[in-house]
């Protein structure tokens, strides 16, 4: 039988697998314990039983420890894997800070939890629009197939930024970041 472990096991796991920077939990493949109740909101707040982790310690330390699979979030450390929710990204951007311009420019992003970016081949900026509002969600990769989205202070910055330029013989307004384009919009759709 196995035994779902208590967020003590898993920040005590987690502690003794830090060492210095995130853990390589893209190599570890323990067994699954089953999903815990665990929640990151979208604002970027985490809950364990409805309850608010206020300890910011203990939420930077868990989220070195987070994975997606696929479409699913699990905490793992080397002996154990457990599901937790996300509603939509896992981190927030707070802040950003732009080097350079036009194509030789550089965005390095920072989330909530210390984790830092520059966009680029390896960080892809992309903004999601809802289907029925039309309002965009942006989100920047910070590190294996996890998101951050970018706050709405640091968006309206971004767009500040924007230019525009052809992508496959259409007229996009994007940004540029280590030598990459990322669209933000179609041109035509601006007001």
């Amino acid at each position: 039988m196995i035994v779902k472990p208590t967020v003590e096991d898993l920040a005590t796991a987690a502690k003794a697998a830090a060492g210095k920077g995130v853990p390589p939990v893209h190599l570890w493949n323990p067994p699954f314990h089953g999903d815990i109740d665990m929640r990151i909101a979208r604002d970027g707040t985490w809950f364990y039983q409805g309850t608010t982790i206020n300890r910011h310690g203990l939420v930077k330390l868990f989220s070195s420890i987070l994975r997606k699979d696929g479409e699913n979030y699990f905490l793992v450390t080397p002996v154990e894997k457990v599901g937790i929710t996300v509603d939509d990204a896992p981190f927030v951007v707070q802040d950003f800070e732009v080097a350079g311009a036009g194509n030789g420019q550089k965005l390095t992003f920072f989330t909530h939890v210390g984790d830092m970016a520059v966009a680029g081949p390896d960080h892809p900026i992309r903004v999601a629009r809802d289907p029925v509002t039309g309002e965009p969600s942006p989100y920047v990769t910070i590190r294996a197939n996890l998101e951050a989205l970018i706050d709405r202070k640091s968006f309206y910055r971004l767009v500040e930024l924007g230019e525009h330029h052809d992508v496959d013989g259409d007229s996009w307004f994007g940004l540029w970041s280590s030598g990459h384009f990322y669209p933000l919009i179609p041109s035509g759709e601006l007001p």
